[in-house]
């Protein structure tokens, strides 16, 4: 495959020694559509989730309705999705109940489990590669288009955060990213070889405030235009959203100049 021999050529491996495959193809895409270069025609073409009489994989579990106080609840277990059938039941919670469904994820990520004390699922967390580029935050880090492009692994988007149905305990949301935030770098640290020094999200307004980032100590830095990558227009055509981010360090801005 012409992108495995791109890799192999480079020598471009993820800090543990895997070939990035998915990021040569998406830069072999991004170059042929730029006319830069020619590729073969596709072979095959994927279809979209739930298209072409696909079906989507749901797998069979239950919802245990939980309205309680933080504190009759704890301890509260934090556990990555790790095995293929823990993976397809976090697919599965994401895809029936939060609002973007879920969208096959591209790079490094992170899926955690939350679990109360009695041991039933309370909500799913996902984080995935950060925005390519994103002018308020940049500005936050105040790193250069270069020095961007060299450590921006070194960032993560909290791309999904799902409350399951019918749960309802005051201060959760909070407690669970404050949770997260202690642990997060540690473990893309033992799954990809390097740590992490800033979290980020967008919040889309028409739709929610971000109370609980807020009450999690995230900070506000902007918001997005609204005009999506390669818009031409001058007014937003996709929903305002805030940025907003959360530093794990004191000094990552330094690593992430570095």
């Amino acid at each position: 495959m012409l992108s495995k021999q791109l890799c192999e050529l480079w020598d471009w491996k993820s800090p543990t020694g895997q070939i990035k495959d998915i990021s040569a193809r998406d830069l072999l895409r991004s170059l042929d559509n730029k006319s830069l270069i020619e590729l073969p025609a596709a072979r095959w073409t994927p279809r979209k989730p739930g298209a072409g009489g696909e079906k989507l994989t749901y797998v069979e579990h239950k919802l245990v309705p939980v309205n309680a106080e933080l504190k009759d609840i704890k301890p509260i277990q934090i556990k990555i999705a790790s095995t293929k059938n823990e993976a397809d039941l976090f697919k599965s919670y994401i895809r029936q109940y939060h609002y973007l469904g879920f969208d096959r994820s591209v790079g490094e990520s992170m899926k955690y489990f939350v679990y109360g004390s009695d041991g039933e699922v309370l909500s799913c967390v996902m984080f995935g590669s950060a925005a390519w580029a994103c002018k308020a935050r940049d500005e936050y880090v105040g790193w250069d288009k270069e020095q961007r492009t060299a450590r921006l692994t070194s960032i993560t988007n909290n791309v999904r955060f799902l409350i399951l149905p019918g749960v309802c305990v005051p201060h959760l949301a909070s407690h669970i990213l404050g949770r997260i935030a202690r642990r997060i770098s540690c473990d893309w640290q033992a799954k990809y070889g390097h740590p992490l020094y800033l979290l980020e999200t967008f919040v889309e307004l028409d739709r929610f405030r971000g109370i609980c980032y807020r009450a999690a100590n995230w900070r506000r830095v902007g918001y997005t235009s609204g005009l999506g990558r390669n818009s031409t227009s001058t007014s937003p055509l996709l929903p305002i959203k805030e940025i907003l981010v959360y530093p794990i360090c004191n000094d990552f801005r330094e690593k992430l100049c570095s």
